[in-house]
């Protein structure tokens, strides 16, 4: 249901820290004129937990009018508070929305058995389909191979998994283990190739915010079985995927973003611009790759 070229999106705010619409309008054209095959809203790229619910609305609205149906949207919903999360599933599902993206509940910090009542009381309430989201850096908890699998086989609408764990050994346990039911998706732009020669099918990138036609190719190319043309193409960007998480995202992609003209360099607090050494070496290897 979900594979190939997921962009987590960028939220652009203006001066006053108000959502920029317009931006975001032309970020998603971006996205939708590069042929990305979902678009991920409200996710951790698109500063979340700082977006009103009003706000929430209104910017998943813009997107998915943008995209015209031409990409799938999914809905970033995931909180520590299950009951939130099923709030913010059923507006996902009231605005027509592909699917969820639900995050480990973060600073709770829940057990195994904990994930899986979690995401299955969830699940029971929720008419789309499921992306589990595995990112211990920012949750200090990990979902281990067994539990997602444990999620699939008792939430039917759970279809595929954001894996950000950086632990390639336990994603190629999950990958030999999983049922074909279960989608893994790469939630770490550099590891995307490992992943998808263990079975990957795709990846929910910050990079594609910037580099969409990019990391489609290097995507399309791994799907096709063409390891040679994705691994050259992942290899000349491979400098800039890694700058983009130089300093915690996403600052660094928003600063990129700005110096090609799709939003300003803004964030709320408690998220900063990135510093100026930094910037300068994104503004360096931007010009290397513009050459």
């Amino acid at each position: 249901m979900f594979q190939g070229t997921g962009t987590a999106i960028l939220t652009p705010f203006d001066e006053q820290l108000n959502v920029d619409y317009a931006s975001l309008k032309k970020l998603t054209r971006f996205q939708v004129d590069n042929k990305v095959d979902m678009i991920v809203v409200l996710g951790t790229t698109g500063e979340s937990p700082v977006i009103s619910g009003e706000e929430r609305k209104k910017i998943i609205e813009t997107v998915m009018a943008e995209s015209a149906g031409k990409t799938k949207i999914i809905v970033g919903t995931g909180t520590n508070d299950t009951r939130k999360t099923v709030k913010l599933n059923r507006m996902a599902e009231d605005l027509k929305a592909d699917g969820v993206l639900v995050v480990n509940p973060y600073y709770n910090k829940s057990t195994q058995a904990g994930l899986v009542e979690n995401y299955k009381h969830i699940s029971e309430h929720c008419g789309l389909p499921i992306v589990l989201y595995n990112v211990p850096s920012r949750t200090a908890m990990n979902m281990l191979p067994e539990t997602i699998l444990n999620i699939h086989d008792t939430c039917k609408n759970v279809v595929a998994v954001k894996e950000a764990c950086g632990d390639i050994s336990q994603i190629a346990r999950l990958c030999a283990y999983k049922p074909d039911t279960l989608t893994v998706l790469s939630g770490n732009d550099d590891q995307t190739i490992p992943m998808m020669a263990l079975g990957a099918k795709g990846v929910i990138s910050v990079f594609s915010n910037v580099y969409p036609k990019e990391m489609k190719s290097i995507i399309d190319a791994m799907l096709e079985g063409h390891y040679d043309t994705a691994l050259c193409i992942h290899n000349k960007y491979l400098k800039m995927i890694n700058l983009l998480f130089v300093e915690t995202s996403p600052s660094p992609v928003k600063y990129v973003a700005s110096l090609l003209k799709l939003c300003k360099n803004i964030l709320r607090l408690p998220l900063v611009p990135a510093t100026r050494q930094a910037e300068r070496l994104l503004a360096e290897e931007l010009h290397l790759l513009e050459v």
